[in-house]
């Protein structure tokens, strides 16, 4: 989806104009994918524009950044802060919010020990990943030939740069073969995740998504759906898949900050109920829930205006 450009971009403390936010060609994490990121979104509310759950973001961004051993130069304070002036000077009511902390300029090799952090954080409109009949019609998902990262391979649990040529590769593959979106599993042949998306799977009434062990990101949405589907009487579990179990799935839908909640239709060709009845309860209750309109989840909504 092309990039609609914004007034400014947040990059080390200051805000610069679109075009003028610059890297040189030798920044090191350019060549080595060693940076850490976050994809947030700011949505239209009764009070103003809101960034949804931003300081747990924030938080998140910073333990990946300490997985990899790298040493933020700006608090979460100081980031939330800055993320919220960026989506004030986009004028936009409803955007994408994408920080990045990567590697700069200044030294080559392999080692970051020498290297100087370098932190942006841009925003721009950007629709539903996964297109917006994603909730309605559905997603053919299919396996991929891509195995997920080993915990002691590419670290899952840091949103690491480097880690999403993975995820990439999966994508690519799917999409070439005719279908939305890809699925992997782990080494051990078990389901981890979509290649940007946690996955939850319903058998029998029952909610099941997949463990960070298997190589699933803790997924900020996927907490906040399982606490919704919770909260609308849903039993939720968090526990282990085979592809199997998703052939014989009851309903199915993935869910991230770019794909909200998107109902899959198939997984390898196998129809699944599409969407099931939970996916609809959840998918409009997350809706509501993200542009400020229900009372409990109000504190998820941080909003960007400076009264």
């Amino acid at each position: 989806m092309p990039i609609t450009p914004t007034p400014k971009i947040w990059m080390n403390g200051e805000l610069v104009d679109w075009d003028e936010a610059r890297i040189h060609v030798l920044t090191h994490s350019l060549h080595y994918g060693m940076g850490v990121f976050e994809g947030i979104r700011a949505y239209e509310t009764p009070q103003g524009p809101a960034v949804f759950r931003l300081t747990e973001h924030i938080e998140r961004l910073h333990r990946s950044a300490r997985i990899m051993q790298m040493d933020m130069p700006y608090s979460v304070d100081v980031l939330v802060a800055a993320c919220k002036a960026v989506v004030r000077e986009s004028g936009q009511p409803s955007c994408y919010v994408r920080p990045i902390a990567y590697y700069g300029y200044g030294e080559m090799g392999l080692s970051t020990i020498p290297c100087t952090v370098d932190v942006a954080i841009a925003c721009w409109p950007w629709g539903r990943y996964l297109g917006d009949h994603g909730l309605t019609k559905g997603l053919r998902m299919k396996i991929s030939s891509w195995r997920r990262h080993d915990q002691n391979i590419m670290p899952p649990a840091s949103k690491t740069t480097g880690n999403y040529v993975n995820s990439t590769l999966a994508h690519i593959e799917a999409v070439k073969a005719g279908y939305d979106e890809a699925l992997m599993l782990n080494t051990a042949g078990l389901v981890s995740e979509g290649p940007g998306e946690n996955v939850f799977v319903a058998r029998d009434g029952v909610l099941v998504t997949p463990p960070s062990s298997a190589g699933a990101l803790q997924g900020i949405t996927q907490h906040s759906v399982t606490t919704i589907a919770r909260d609308l009487g849903f039993e939720v579990r968090v526990g282990e898949l085979s592809r199997s179990d998703l052939y014989v799935a009851d309903e199915m839908f993935a869910c991230g900050t770019a794909a909200e909640v998107s109902a899959v239709n198939s997984v390898d060709d196998r129809e699944i109920p599409c969407p099931g009845p939970m996916t609809l309860a959840i998918a409009d209750e997350f809706a509501k829930a993200v542009r400020g309109q229900v009372d409990k989840y109000k504190e998820w909504c941080e909003l960007v205006s400076e009264s």
